[in-house]
């Protein structure tokens, strides 16, 4: 009986370790779509507007972003928060 107990557990083991390669695989496929559409945004983009003048730069954000909303991909922010100065002195 105690045999029998051993041979399950390790055939239960052994499906385990098999079935967690299939899922990282397909994490791996799901993070590979997902980022080979944010570069073709990108690209596209970059094709339309290469030149660096800060027109250019803004209608090539603007494309990409909307490409990525066309593609249900969030456009994330990348401009910088606002900075706040640092007190000159200290209230007295």
């Amino acid at each position: 009986m105690g045999c029998r107990f051993c041979l399950a557990l390790m055939i239960a083991a052994a499906a385990l370790a098999l079935a967690r390669p299939a899922f990282a695989d397909q994490n791996f496929k799901t993070s590979s779509i997902y980022w080979s559409a944010r570069d073709r945004c990108t690209r596209q983009a970059q094709q339309a507007y290469p030149d660096y003048t800060p027109e250019s730069n803004a209608k090539r954000e603007k494309m990409r972003k909307n490409c990525l909303l066309g593609n249900n991909l969030p456009a994330e922010e990348t401009s910088l928060p606002p900075q706040t100065p640092a007190p000159s002195a200290p209230p007295q």
